[in-house]
């Protein structure tokens, strides 16, 4: 092709891009704002209904508040695995429950078939609260014949507010047994080690992840029981 046709066809290709582009600017649409879409909402979850319930009575802590701190990721280390104490009511206890053939002096041994449980009681934020809200407590007795040996010696006891002069030493456990012996209706204060887990057990390691187990080391009494501890099958006298 000769210089002069290929430059001319350069200049018309040039021409029609220049064209182009000053079409493009002249038609070129603006953005216009457009409000929001109005009656939409979001759908978010609901707020969930945490009961404001005090955490601490005093330096203690209450059983809601001990409880709902081992189930915080952000509280959870404060009281896990921690020596603190937990003020209630005594809900239950487990001696009325007690197999007859465990009910018996020290030095004797269960029958090979009899099974007991660990001396237990538990204790609520209310005299009426349920089991399922209390907080398990253990390790103040190893069996019910430590529990038996107590009995007998604390109902001899001539001044009940002074108590006796030396308490009933669980013989596993190197404890000394409370007194007076846990009984349901009592406002009391429990000092212990609290997990989610109790190891003396030598039927295996119990847990409850939920409201926690508590290893006893003492308890004081706010208000003492109306009515002595007993076993099945002793005497009152």
């Amino acid at each position: 092709m000769p210089v002069r046709v290929r430059s001319v066809a350069t200049s018309a290709v040039v021409a029609v891009l220049a064209l182009g582009l000053t079409g493009c600017d002249r038609n070129e649409i603006k953005y216009k704002p457009k409000p929001a879409a109005s009656g939409a909402k979001a759908n978010m979850p609901a707020v969930p209904n945490v009961p404001q319930k005090p955490i601490k009575k005093g330096d203690a802590y209450t059983v809601w508040g001990a409880s709902y701190y081992l189930r915080s990721r952000v509280h959870h280390k404060e009281v896990a695995d921690k020596k603190l104490s937990i003020s209630g009511w005594i809900v239950k206890t487990n001696l009325p429950q007690a197999p007859k053939c465990a009910v018996h002096k020290t030095g004797k041994a269960d029958p090979d078939n009899c099974n007991p449980p660990i001396p237990a009681f538990w204790i609520g934020d209310t005299k009426d609260a349920k089991l399922e809200n209390c907080i398990k407590v253990e390790g103040w007795a190893s069996n019910f014949a430590q529990i038996y040996d107590a009995i007998e010696k604390y109902k001899k006891v001539k001044d009940e507010d002074k108590g006796p002069d030396e308490p009933v030493q669980d013989e596993l456990w190197a404890v000394p047994l409370p007194y007076p012996l846990p009984v349901k209706g009592a406002e009391v204060t429990v000092t212990g080690q609290y997990s989610t887990t109790f190891t003396r057990s030598s039927t295996g390691t119990e847990a409850d992840p939920i409201m926690g187990l508590m290893t006893y080391q003492k308890v004081d009494y706010k208000t003492k029981p109306a009515d002595k501890a007993t076993l099945p099958g002793m005497k009152d006298d």
